[in-house]
């Protein structure tokens, strides 16, 4: 029985170990390609040396970022979190249901934040596209349905445990919808919800995710739309047209 024990590396000792930069050695643990634990209040790195010599002898194309996402008919890097606004009941699909259901096509995790009559009908929308087989996505663990409880904290801390497990089985893009009116419902104050966004924004980056959080305009003011873009600048190096519905 081999009697050697774990060792856990930080990142710098990580990257010497791997003779590669420690740019490298956190781009590769925040895509999901390299297993990583987080330790202390600083959410420090940790590395386990056999899944870092595991991972040195995966050739190049193994370690390269999964790269775009389909979004609208654009290809978009990822990581990325987008806001489409909408004002009909039509376009709040129109983007959502196409990148959910090639998701669970590919294999890949996919999230939805929704409750009520609005998660009925995603679910019928879903139901029905070629491909896609709801209740077997389900028991696979690629299609999960969200609920927060507690303040914005807690639901990061919620999505950090999530996302840690989809990737714990497969090394992927995850994707993620959240229907913010139902989010909405989900916390105690609207104010709670958008800090809730502003600090998924910095979170999220650690990960190889595509996320879009879709805001109804029928039921958020000026106001609250304003601090929702400043929490999703990715918007703005995109075609805005296309996250208008």
């Amino acid at each position: 029985m081999d009697s050697r024990k774990t060792r856990l590396l930080n990142t710098a000792e990580a990257a010497r170990l791997l003779r590669v930069s420690e740019a490298s050695i956190r781009r590769w643990s925040d895509s999901g390609l390299l297993r990583v634990a987080r330790i202390g209040r600083r959410r420090e790195r940790r590395f386990n040396d056999s899944d870092l010599l595991a991972f040195g002898e995966l050739p190049p194309s193994k370690r390269a970022p999964i790269g775009t996402v389909n979004v609208g008919g654009m290809a978009i890097p990822v990581p990325i979190h987008l806001a489409p606004l909408y004002s009909t009941d039509e376009g709040r699909l129109r983007l959502t249901v196409p990148f959910l259901a090639e998701g669970i096509r590919l294999g890949q995790p996919v999230f939805l934040v929704a409750n009520g009559p609005v998660l009925a009908t995603y679910l019928d929308a879903l139901g029905a596209q070629a491909g896609v087989d709801l209740e077997r996505a389900q028991k696979d663990g690629l299609f999960t349905l969200v609920a927060f409880e507690g303040d914005g904290s807690a639901a990061i801390a919620q999505f950090e445990r999530l996302f840690g497990e989809a990737l714990a089985t497969r090394q992927t893009l995850i994707r993620l919808v959240g229907e913010m009116a139902c989010v909405l419902t989900m916390f105690s104050s609207e104010d709670e919800m958008l800090r809730f966004e502003e600090a998924f924004e910095v979170m999220f980056r650690r990960y190889q995710i595509a996320a879009i959080c879709q805001y109804d305009v029928r039921l958020f003011d000026g106001p609250s739309l304003l601090r929702m873009l400043k929490a999703h600048p990715d918007l703005f190096g995109l075609r805005s047209g296309t996250f208008f519905n």
